[in-house]
């Protein structure tokens, strides 16, 4: 009976000294994620409401979130955003979908080379995929103008990071092509899991490819496609990197987003307050778009 009556006294300890063990393992990422993620985003929040400069830190409360939706530069980024987000994200989705639908079942070898290839990108540094793309859309020794010139398609040749007519669309074909790497690898593994006796049942009975498709895959790797469009959401409403790398927001502020004007007010100009006020917004949107897919995501289960 004593060693019956032991038992919980020793689970007891066992759960608290593997608890004390599991908490020391954690302190590490815990410390880091603390000091260097809710700490400056606390400070974020705090200085949003102040006119801090080098020179300045006085409480001016929602000064800086008026003067963001005066600012025509911020609505001019705020419309190339949500541009980048709403063509982006459901291109991005649809065609990951297809080549994933497409390669899925081929040949160990074969899908490996073709995940590899389109994965490539994604591992890429983008300076050096923005230096491949900057030679591809030069005016004059570009391939694009070199090729279009060549076929007769064009009369005469366009600078294509130049022009307001066409700078935006160009960042966002190259965010696609670094985008979709992540998505297909996804949704190979994604396919490649939905049970297959269900598929065979379905065929059976008669169902088409695409009936299918819809009615069996489609449940099957909706946690997937939710996942891919959150995180293509949220990296597209963050497109900083090529803007910076190929047009710092030109011409005339055509390619300007709301990640690449954050970072000129604040380290450019050093209005740190209004670039962080802008971050809070920023970080709301991003928020509620998520929200929503997740919502509308799990409304489809």
């Amino acid at each position: 009976m004593s060693k019956i009556n032991n038992v919980p006294a020793r689970s007891k300890a066992l759960v608290r000294r593997e608890t004390r063990s599991a908490y020391l393992f954690l302190l590490p990422a815990l410390v880091f994620f603390i000091g260097f993620v809710i700490i400056p985003m606390v400070l974020c929040l705090v200085t949003s409401f102040f006119n801090y400069t080098m020179g300045d830190f006085t409480f001016i409360g929602f000064g800086n979130y008026i003067k963001m939706f005066q600012d025509e530069i911020f609505r001019i980024a705020l419309k190339n955003t949500i541009l980048i987000v709403v063509v982006a994200v459901p291109t991005v989705t649809a065609f990951s979908l297809w080549v994933g639908a497409s390669i899925y079942k081929m040949h160990a070898v074969t899908r490996s080379f073709f995940r590899c290839i389109f994965y490539l990108p994604v591992v890429t540094g983008s300076v050096a995929v923005s230096v491949v793309w900057k030679w591809m859309f030069n005016k004059y020794t570009g391939l694009f103008n070199t090729v279009l010139m060549g076929t007769g398609i064009l009369d005469e040749k366009i600078s294509w990071l130049g022009d307001e007519r066409f700078a935006l669309w160009c960042i966002i074909i190259i965010l696609f092509t670094t985008s979709i790497g992540q998505p297909i690898v996804l949704y190979v593994a994604a396919l490649g899991n939905v049970d297959p006796s269900q598929i065979e049942a379905a065929e059976v009975d008669g169902a088409t490819k695409l009936q299918t498709f819809w009615k069996i895959k489609w449940p099957s790797i909706m946690p997937t496609t939710l996942y891919i469009v959150i995180i293509t959401t949220i990296n597209s409403f963050q497109c900083y990197a090529l803007i910076q790398l190929l047009t710092s927001g030109g011409p005339n502020h055509s390619t300007e987003t709301i990640m690449y004007y954050i970072y000129y007010q604040a380290f450019k100009l050093n209005q740190y307050g209004y670039g962080n006020a802008m971050g809070i917004f920023l970080a709301i949107i991003i928020a509620i778009f998520s929200a929503i897919q997740l919502k509308a995501g799990q409304s489809n289960d």
